[in-house]
């Protein structure tokens, strides 16, 4: 069952400059920045270049928006954009963007780590040992670095990221002195190489601003969540948005498209200093190392922590006053060795990309679903929210992977499909509340509408029953009857307890509850309805006249048969009652009533036509009862008894006719005798279930009423007596 998980008590929080914006920089400012940025402008030109950082930047904005929307919402504790997802759009969902996040996140560190040894390796080419034993070494150092503390990893950072600031001043220095506005004019307009262009161009860079989530991650680490997330995150997108952009001015003015396009160490080159940007290279790849190796373990501990995979569940352990999680730090860095040993990581990447668009893509769907739902409880204190800003988030992350690649974009969303339809299919349960309820409130409420001003049509009806059941453990046999009686239709399990209002209040909700555990004991199709009431026909009669909403109402009302001379009367009140509310009516006497084992009996349903009066309801509860998979093999059987023999095929006839315009399956039967009783006895003694119709007693023929019944159905089975209101019928 999965659990809220707790934020992990810390002597040591981080604020929106160390805990969000620094990660989220320098994931932002990586490799693309300094190997690939130059190949962009090349073929872009500035004028694209511009406007394909733009682009990026956009979609990153409008998610970091839905972002801030959700993280000053709720508490947002460990586990970043999984805590975030899977709280607004329930554990299944945010199971399989967690996971797969997880794995992206883990398979990242390999990534980075590769890339800082060839930078290792291109820089000093006479370093001893093998291409990957140097790589094992970097991910071990990453892994020390990690495995001490969150505390010693953000301080690293710290130092990384001025490392990086002076890259690029270096750079920029450097320049000053080269640059052409004749060049840069020469620029302005793309110049495409063969086999690129714009969609190419703009795949190429987006990776590069795939990194908002790092602050994200390390939620359960910081001070104030709701605070530092928007804020570090929104500066982060605003200030590396801004060093793009000076990047993109400035290499358009530095070099022919040819060289842009070729020399990827061309910001090397220029620089004022160049052993600067090549420790910004190295800072680079191992900040967005570290920053993956910190943010992956997070999502895993979450994951762990509300049980929504079994086996991981030792990995929710955290060490130390911080709750550090060095299981799942450990399980990364044994999952980010593997993906080194294999060597190619480029057959992956793609992939690894689009579970991080996904991911953007569903946090935006869960927050335009929070505000679609109109849910009171979603008030989030990030004031620049509106439905169209997730929804064109999410729409433009769509955009991106179809741009980026279609075919891997069609493998991760069957993957992620894969995973949640796993997951739903576990049922799992959570002790947080979701946007699914709210969703579904606002769509139940405009169906609800729809039906309500709608015309009415006999081609609609649905059984609507509600079942007086008393205490329902000892009564599951019509629990039961009445949900394969409405497996199309709705079913209410009622009961009425004494007491007055005010001293029953307590003793209702208790019974509800009750009644509540009852139905999922048994996996019901029902809803629970208990009143209290100083008499039973007081609270019959309240529940029948007020439950339900709108056309959701009960148009059929099931009771149990009782032979108790006491209540005859009060039997017989309580028909009229239901007749005057025009309501039907089931009346159920089961020839066993063991509770430990209710199947249906061997044998056809007999429906015994007396007229449309009652037979209408009788036969369309047959056949709906006959295509429940517990009944699906009996057939249905409409007998009519006729007194003389010339009205035996006239009456087949008849019953034929109907059968055809009613288009059911069926088996006419007409029986010749002048007795109605033998010939239900001689009929349907070994069948599985009867149907017959009854008209209500008036009052002083209760104990006539009950004796002709008493005495019809004795050494029959399974019994049901109907009284049609008269809304059902069969040619609609």
């Amino acid at each position: 069952m999965a659990q809220t998980p707790d934020s992990p008590p810390s002597a040591s929080r981080f604020g929106t400059f160390g805990g969000v914006f620094t990660p989220c920089t320098l994931t932002i400012l990586g490799v693309i920045m300094f190997l690939r940025f130059g190949e962009v402008v090349g073929n872009a030109g500035a004028l694209h270049a511009v406007l394909i950082v733009l682009a990026a930047k956009a979609i990153t904005v409008l998610t970091a928006f839905s972002l801030s929307a959700i993280a000053t919402n709720t508490p947002v504790k460990g586990g970043g954009a999984y805590f975030m997802i899977s709280r607004s759009l329930g554990a299944a969902p945010g199971g399989a963007i967690g996971l797969v996040l997880y794995l992206a996140q883990s398979v990242s560190v390999a990534m980075y780590v590769i890339g800082f040894t060839e930078a290792l390796v291109a820089t000093f080419p006479d370093l001893p040992g093998s291409f990957r034993a140097l790589a094992t070494l970097v991910n071990l150092t990453v892994l020390v670095c990690v495995y001490i503390g969150a505390g010693w990893t953000i301080r690293l950072q710290y130092g990384i990221l001025a490392l990086l600031a002076l890259s690029l001043v270096s750079f920029m220095a450097g320049a000053v002195r080269l640059w052409s506005p004749d060049v840069f004019m020469a620029n302005f307009n793309p110049a495409y190489a063969d086999g690129t262009d714009a969609r190419i161009m703009f795949a190429l860079f987006f990776p590069a601003v795939t990194g908002i989530m790092a602050g994200a991650n390390m939620s359960g680490d910081l001070k104030n969540p709701a605070k530092a997330i928007p804020r570090g995150t929104l500066w982060a997108i605003g200030v590396t948005g801004a060093i793009y952009l000076a990047l993109a001015a400035t290499l358009a003015g530095l070099a022919d498209p040819a060289r842009l396009r070729a020399d990827r160490m061309l910001m090397h080159d220029v620089a004022w200093m160049p052993v600067l940007v090549t420790g910004g290279i190295f800072a680079a790849t191992l900040s967005s190392a570290l920053g993956s190796m910190m943010g992956a373990p997070r999502v895993l501990q979450a994951l762990s922590i509300d049980q929504v995979f079994r086996p991981l569940r030792p990995f929710g352990h955290g060490s130390g006053v911080n709750r550090e999680p060095r299981r799942a730090v450990l399980a990364t860095a044994l999952i980010a060795q593997g993906a080194i040993l294999l060597g190619d990581l480029n057959a992956i990447a793609p992939v690894i990309t689009m579970f991080f668009i996904i991911t953007y893509g569903m946090l935006n769907l869960a927050c335009f679903a929070e505000m679609h739902s109109r849910n009171p409880s979603f008030r989030p204190s990030f004031r620049i929210f509106h439905k169209t800003i997730p929804l064109t988030g999410a729409l433009g992350c769509i955009a991106v992977m179809l741009l980026v690649n279609p075919l891997w974009a069609l493998a991760s969303i069957l993957v992620m499909g894969l995973i949640f339809f796993l997951l739903q299919r576990k049922d799992l349960e959570t002790r947080w509340g979701d946007v699914n309820s709210g969703v579904a409130f606002e769509r139940a409420k405009r169906t609800l509408l729809y039906l309500e001003y709608g015309r009415y049509h006999p081609k609609n009806w649905r059984p609507a029953i509600m079942v007086f059941t008393g205490n329902p453990h000892h009564r599951l046999h019509l629990a039961r009857l009445g949900t394969w009686l409405t497996d199309r239709g709705l079913l209410t399990l009622a009961r009425v307890i004494h007491g007055g209002v005010g001293e029953g209040a307590g003793e209702q909700v208790r019974q509800e509850d009750e009644l509540r555990a009852f139905i999922r004991e048994n996996r019901l199709a029902a809803f629970p309805a208990v009143v209290s009431a100083n008499s039973f026909l007081q609270g019959a009669q309240s529940l029948v006249q007020c439950h339900g909403i709108g056309p959701l109402r009960s148009n059929t009302v099931m009771l149990g048969w009782s032979d108790a001379p006491e209540r005859q009367e009060e039997f017989g009140r309580l028909l009229r009652m239901i007749q005057e509310l025009k309501r039907s009516m089931l009346v159920v006497r089961m020839r066993d009533e063991i509770e430990e084992e209710v199947s249906p009996a061997e044998g056809p349903i007999d429906v015994w036509w007396r007229g449309r009066d009652h037979g209408a309801l009788m036969l369309l509860l047959a056949h709906l009862l006959s295509q429940t998979p517990e009944w699906n093999n009996r057939r249905i059987r409409l007998l009519r008894a006729v007194p003389d023999e010339d009205r035996v095929e006239p009456a087949r006839r008849k019953l034929e006719t109907l059968i055809r315009d009613a288009r059911i399956a069926a088996e006419p039967v007409v029986v010749r005798s002048t007795s109605f009783a033998d010939a239900l006895y001689a009929q349907s003694g070994a069948s599985s279930l009867v149907f017959l119709g009854f008209r209500t007693p008036d009052k002083g023929e209760e104990r006539a009423f009950m004796k002709r019944f008493r005495a019809l159905m004795k050494g029959l089975p399974d019994v049901i007596l109907v009284h049609s209101e008269g809304s059902a019928k069969l040619e609609a």
